[in-house]
């Protein structure tokens, strides 16, 4: 999760610009601040910004549904409800995110992928895409989920939610050790943060995931030498966020967040934040 959202490479929107330095000036809580002009610039994204044409399938990431210690990635049930029967309604077919990632899938396919491991991706979003029989992707953080286990914490899942969610047909990959910005590691950091959460979820499940997605998710929070580290590791996919901004050799997806009602989710799907990353 990151609050300290940016503006979309080559949208200049004065408005926004002008909040920035009026919350510098007034000393304005930064994390309100921050979800102020989150809020301002999806919409003004939504309303007058360009769209992307592209020929293959989006991979959309949530977080968290309900949880509001997750800030402005936590969206509200009903509206992740609203927003699958949405595109459904839209004519958008929903596939395993790996069949985009190798293929890229076809312009109307859509996945549906879960960063961070926490608990409401069990109790309120699983239900609604069981009812759908629609596939889903998620990346947990082992640690925090050893932790989970032993202290009986209901933020987020533990190893046996875990086990369960694997067992229904829910695919599986690390996103990290520590949740770290490996923009920020040095190399042997980065390369334990990758092989050894692959190892903790291999021993507790018995499975080694193949795929990863980046903490953060941004272009700065990755650097040539994770990618590396990553396939050496054994993952063979690395998931980023916005389709123009992502590092090379990874795999785009579309953050979803808080204040994406009908119209930014529909502007969302046809493109209006393929530059724009949280």
């Amino acid at each position: 999760m990151d609050s300290s959202l940016s503006l979309g490479r080559g949208h200049g929107f004065a408005g926004v610009t002008v909040l920035r330095r009026l919350a510098r000036a007034c000393g304005v809580n930064r994390q309100r601040v921050n979800a102020v002009r989150i809020a301002c610039e999806r919409k003004a994204l939504a309303v007058g910004g360009r769209r992307h044409a592209r020929t293959g399938g989006r991979i959309l990431c949530y977080h968290s549904f309900g949880q509001p210690e997750c800030g402005i990635n936590d969206v509200d049930p009903n509206r992740f409800a609203r927003q699958i029967d949405q595109a459904l309604r839209l004519g958008y077919r929903f596939v395993p995110a790996a069949e985009i990632a190798r293929g890229g899938g076809a312009r109307t396919d859509l996945a549906i992928t879960f960063d961070d491991g926490f608990k409401s991706v069990l109790t309120r979003a699983f239900p609604v895409l069981l009812e759908r029989g629609i596939p889903w992707s998620f990346f947990v953080v082992p640690l925090w989920c050893d932790e989970a286990t032993r202290d009986g914490t209901d933020q987020i899942l533990n190893w046996r939610d875990i086990e369960r969610l694997v067992a229904s047909g829910a695919d599986l990959g690390s996103h990290s050790m520590t949740h770290p910005d490996f923009g920020r590691l040095d190399e042997t950091a980065a390369m334990a943060e990758l092989g050894e959460s692959r190892r903790l979820i291999q021993a507790r499940l018995g499975v080694a995931p193949d795929s990863f997605a980046i903490p953060f998710g941004q272009a700065r929070n990755w650097t040539a030498f994770s990618g590396r580290a990553a396939s050496a590791a054994g993952y063979g996919t690395v998931y980023a966020q916005a389709e123009k901004t992502r590092p090379r050799g990874t795999v785009a997806r579309t953050f979803v967040t808080q204040f994406d009602d009908a119209l930014v989710f529909r502007a969302l799907l046809d493109g209006a934040f393929d530059a724009w990353e949280e």
